[in-house]
């Protein structure tokens, strides 16, 4: 497919679990073009790696930017391991395995997140207060349809590669936007680098919370 040079191609990752629906409120302006791309069974014994090339396969533009939330912010890393990207954004998400909470880090160690998806499967209410934050309680069920993947093997495969992820450093180009109140990956693990951007309140489903401050500044962010 050939880009137009006025047309800049930018793919969003939903994090683990969730649908491309997560993203039903950005809307860029015209010279964005805005693919969203979903998650695929994980083959028996797949490396992230492989994923990430695999995934590699959708994208279709030359030199995109790959937005990435959540697990699906540190795919798209791993993505841009594999192809020539423009930029990378991550949403409330880590860009190198220090960033991880401490249960993540004790995770990788006790293999302890094995016995989460059994948990999800059986109450959904577990599965999105993972998945958006423990702040989305009061809202569960509005939150719920956002939540397409519940596939054992598929989250087993997700929390595995989060709590094992070996990645130690990161580009300084890379993008990240946090939530001062995220639940899942608390921000005084997070390095603030010189393209950190922090919004004051914000949670681990800010993309949701939030779209209207994505809308206004993700244009900048990009061409800048």
């Amino acid at each position: 497919m050939t880009e137009s040079k006025d047309v800049i191609p930018v793919y969003l990752m939903p994090g683990m679990a969730a649908s491309p629906r997560i993203f039903e409120f950005i809307a860029l302006p015209e010279n964005f073009q805005l693919t969203k791309l979903s998650w695929m069974p994980p083959k028996k014994g797949e490396t992230l790696s492989q994923y990430a090339q695999r995934m590699c396969e959708r994208v279709t533009h030359p030199n995109p930017v790959l937005l990435g939330v959540s697990f699906g912010g540190i795919l798209v890393q791993e993505m841009a391991k594999c192809i020539s990207v423009r930029k990378v954004i991550i949403v409330s998400s880590v860009k190198t395995n220090k960033e991880l909470s401490l249960s993540m880090r004790i995770a990788k160690k006790t293999n302890a997140h094995k016995l989460l998806p059994t948990q999800w499967i059986e109450s959904l209410e577990s599965l999105a207060m993972f998945v958006f934050g423990p702040t989305v309680k009061p809202r569960v069920e509005a939150y719920q349809k956002y939540l397409s993947e519940r596939d054992p093997e598929y989250l087993n495969w997700c929390m595995d590669n989060i709590v094992h992820w070996r990645q130690t450093s990161f580009s300084t180009d890379l993008i990240q936007i946090h939530g001062s109140k995220d639940g899942i990956f608390p921000l005084k693990n997070i390095n603030q680098h010189q393209n950190f951007h922090c919004l004051e309140g914000a949670s681990h489903a800010m993309i949701l919370t939030h779209h209207k401050w994505f809308n206004a500044n993700l244009p900048h962010l990009i061409t800048k």
